[in-house]
């Protein structure tokens, strides 16, 4: 299992049953098992899947760590596999059956590792316009998907009293409701203080998903 990867799950694990007064020891140690499987990639995700069906007070945390399962996946089997593997018959059928599996959450792991191969730091406008090319007229399913990150990047300058404010009027179907009060936190202050993250937790709607999120992006980060 990837290191960085592992530590950010443990980090969003255990800040997540913190706020829920939850011992995750024995679900740590079962998703440690998962990732390190040597088996195909969908018997994993199976695997997960099983995990989380037997601890359903996790059950919030589900996709975001198939995302990271996903990753583990790429930065540490593939590179065991075929040299074409992601252009192969099988992997395309992988992504035809996990297609409405994971989260936007996916993206922006993939961005913080491609900031750490070009030595620069995390931004909000390179992420949006840089990376997901949202400004482009071939990827405006990504602009869609973007468009309150978009509209309210203004944000990252703001207090956590007006970010959350603005993410309570996110409509409840966009596709980034649940992300965007972290997402835009970690893009205002990737390295918190313990004060300024418990201000951040403070002000959260849904605080035990808001600060798992935000510690896993937060590890990842400093990891890469």
């Amino acid at each position: 299992m990837n290191t960085s990867i592992d530590q950010a799950m443990n980090a969003a694990l255990t800040q997540f049953a913190s706020v829920n007064k939850q011992d995750c020891k024995s679900f740590s140690k079962a998703l440690t098992g998962v990732f390190n499987l040597e088996k195909p990639y969908l018997e994993k995700v199976d695997a997960l899947d099983s995990v989380f069906d037997d601890q359903p007070v996790f059950e919030p945390l589900r996709e975001l760590f198939f995302d990271l399962l996903l990753i583990n996946f790429l930065n540490e089997d593939v590179r065991k596999l075929e040299e074409d593997y992601l252009d192969s018959p099988e992997w395309e059928k992988i992504e035809e059956s996990t297609i409405d599996r994971g989260t936007e959450l996916l993206n922006l792991l993939l961005y913080l590792q491609e900031c750490q191969d070009e030595a620069i730091e995390p931004e909000l406008s390179d992420f949006l316009r840089e990376f997901l090319l949202v400004d482009e007229d071939e990827f405006q399913d990504e602009h869609r998907i973007y468009e309150e990150v978009i509209a309210n990047q203004i944000l990252v300058e703001s207090d956590l009293k007006e970010l959350a404010r603005v993410t309570a009027e996110i409509p409840d179907d966009s596709d980034l409701k649940e992300l965007f009060y972290p997402m835009i936190g970690f893009f205002r202050d990737s390295d918190p203080s313990e004060h300024d993250f418990n201000d951040f937790v403070s002000h959260s709607a849904n605080p035990d998903f808001d600060s798992a999120v935000y510690s896993l992006l937060i590890s990842y980060n400093s990891q890469n």
